[in-house]
């Protein structure tokens, strides 16, 4: 049975002290605060980030595996939502510095292992992210994991919405928000299908929902989720990170 979840936050420096000899590893939350929508909430990136981080978790422990869950980090570059009220999106070097700085000062307070799980999937973002990984390796020496639904072994085993690109706030986002946080999925099916192609029109130069053809901030059939599917959906993310973790630290390896 899986215990509760570990969450760095709620351990004093004295309890994380005392796992240091276990060598955990620290799963970061990555999201954003964009909107999404109007059947979801502005948090939907970092509320998808932390369930997975937590059922990741689950399954490590269960594999022998000591991890503990970090404080999320919840501002992002997310400009395709800058036209919509409460979307916040911070400039990517910004982006790129405070991952830096974070994997850093947890090297530094004694957590040589990180494994950054990401649900925001703008592309800004996700380069951002490699780009502040890259730079705390070269500050500590040691590896920063990436947990990147992007990446296409992984992105090639979820969803058709998915994979077309066109998921933003759709069926694929829904269907995990209705298996994690249930009570904040407001009128998903109500709304109307938008068959806009999202990919190709930011291929094609849009720079906003709105210029991509989601006046309202929402892409594909959101109506179409179930809770059912989002349980489908995250037993694949679960699997990719588990396996990126056992694949940057196999349980042999030293610390680093």
């Amino acid at each position: 049975m899986a215990g509760p979840r570990q969450l760095l936050a709620e351990l004093s420096w004295e309890e994380v002290a005392a796992r240091r000899p276990g060598q955990p590893v620290v799963l970061l939350p990555v999201g954003a605060t964009e909107a999404h929508g109007p059947h979801l909430p502005l948090g939907t990136d970092v509320m998808l980030s932390e369930e997975l981080a937590a059922r990741a978790q689950q399954q490590l422990q269960q594999l022998g595996v000591e991890t503990l869950i970090a404080p999320s980090l919840a501002y992002a570059v997310a400009e395709f939502g800058a036209p919509f009220c409460g979307n916040v999106s911070i400039r990517p070097d910004t982006a790129a510095a405070l991952v830096a700085d974070v994997c850093e000062g947890l090297h530094r307070g004694g957590l040589e292992r990180v494994c950054l799980v990401n649900s925001h999937l703008e592309p800004a973002h996700v380069a951002a992210l490699r780009q502040g990984i890259a730079e705390a390796m070269r500050r500590t020496g040691a590896t920063v994991a990436l947990a990147d639904p992007t990446e296409r072994r992984w992105a090639r085993t979820l969803s058709e919405e998915y994979r077309r690109g066109d998921c933003h706030a759709g069926r694929y986002e829904t269907a995990l928000l209705l298996a994690a946080r249930p009570e904040l999925v407001r009128g998903a099916a109500e709304l109307p299908a938008n068959p806009a192609r999202f990919l190709a029109a930011v291929r094609g130069g849009a720079r906003t929902f709105v210029e991509a053809g989601g006046p309202r901030a929402y892409f594909g059939d959101p109506a179409a989720a179930t809770a059912q599917e989002g349980e489908q959906l995250f037993a694949l993310l679960v699997q990719m990170v588990v396996q990126t973790v056992l694949e940057t630290w196999p349980p042999d390896r030293p610390a680093g």
